[in-house]
């Protein structure tokens, strides 16, 4: 499926992290890919994040998964939602719900969820620090978006959900099937299903904080770092008060601090590292048969062609046209002249035909081997 009256580079122009946006029948012959049951299975595996807020008379309740089976067979008539993250990872029909939203750079995107609710059912006024589109699969599901809020914005006191405290309302709209709702960081909203069986999509993107850089790379650095530097002042003079740290001393401490972090070489191959490491490190997605060259080979002459697998991140670095570093799952692998063009193919494309060269190819054959032993490719039926 497709985006339809959506104009990409308008939207960036006027939309992107500036305002809300409504997109009637935003595609081209909607169909709801994925059944309400194979998300509630997914809600009861140990590895899938999931949570289950339910109304009561003493407001809203937040269970963690993963959830019992029974547990959801049962669930009453008041109000509640299911929430079930990176569904995306699992079921690949959700996986290509991305491929229209990649005019903006695959880094940024984080997973696809999927919420379920009954009539009322929603987890209450809040705001994200992410940009979201939020997708109506199926049923009718009312928004509601509000002012601009930040970390001083009042919210309700709750051991487990961050809701606003006021909450100014200034659009509301029912979604159905195959429209689709943008909503800008820090933007307040509320989304309220209308009706039983309401599914809705969430395409969220990734915004590190910058204590989050700050904090990943300082530990990169400090790991990788060969030498220690230490503080030195050959060219000392008495002090008038030698209980003065002088402004030199100062500017001297803080250089040294700048210059282990500022190697340009040393952030860019973090950067990719970081922003391709994996959500959930804890699933094993390596093959049940792990493959050598002239197996990968004869599968590639069969007509095979190479997916990636949507649990894992691709990205590159050129370092110049001829040479990239690609990053896949947190890891760095440098690509020759020779594998270049095959490596910003795997980013660039779900599904990789290789050519003949590069099949013919021994480092690009290696690359391919190893990323599908790690779990990052599966062989498919070439288009």
């Amino acid at each position: 499926m497709q985006l339809v009256n959506f104009d990409s580079a308008d939207f960036l122009a006027k939309y992107w992290q500036k305002k809300p946006r409504l997109i009637r029948n935003a595609w081209d012959g909607w169909v709801n890919p994925v059944d309400e049951n194979d998300v509630a299975g997914l809600a009861c595996e140990e590895e899938v994040e999931s949570r289950l807020i339910e109304h009561c008379d003493d407001g809203l309740t937040l269970t963690h998964g993963p959830m019992m089976a029974d547990r959801l067979q049962t669930l009453g008539p008041a109000a509640w939602t299911l929430l079930v993250q990176a569904v995306d990872q699992f079921i690949p029909e959700v996986a290509d719900l991305i491929e229209p939203f990649r005019f903006v750079p695959d880094w940024r995107i984080d997973d696809v969820m999927v919420s379920l609710a009954n009539d009322g059912g929603g987890v209450g006024p809040h705001f994200d620090q992410y940009d979201v589109f939020l997708i109506q699969g199926a049923g009718k599901r009312r928004w509601q978006t509000g002012q601009k809020c930040d970390a001083s914005s009042p919210l309700l006191p709750h051991d487990d959900l961050r809701l606003l405290a006021d909450f100014d309302v200034q659009d509301d709209w029912v979604l159905e099937p195959g429209d689709m709702l943008y909503v800008p960081p820090g933007i307040a909203h509320n989304g309220i299903a209308v009706g039983d069986g309401c599914m809705t999509y969430s395409i969220g993107f990734r915004a590190p904080a910058t204590s989050e850089l700050l904090a990943h790379y300082a530990d990169h650095v400090l790991l990788s770092m060969t030498e220690d530097p230490r503080y030195g002042d050959p060219d000392l003079v008495a002090q008038k008060n030698p209980g003065a740290i002088a402004p030199a001393a100062l500017q001297k401490m803080q250089r040294m601090m700048l210059d282990s972090v500022s190697d340009p070489d040393q952030f860019a191959r973090w950067a990719g590292e970081y922003a391709t490491a994996s959500k959930y490190p804890d699933i094993d997605w390596q093959p049940d048969e792990p493959f050598t060259r002239s197996m990968m080979e004869s599968e590639l002459a069969l007509g095979q062609a190479v997916r990636r697998n949507p649990a894992k991140r691709f990205a590159f670095t050129e370092i110049d046209p001829a040479e990239v570093v690609l990053f896949v799952d947190g890891e760095s692998y440098e690509c020759d002249a020779e594998m270049a063009h095959m490596a910003q193919r795997l980013c660039r494309e779900r599904i990789t035909e290789l050519s003949a060269s590069e099949i013919a190819s021994e480092s690009a054959m290696e690359l391919v081997v190893l990323l599908y032993n790690k779990g990052a490719l599966e062989l498919v039926e070439a288009d």
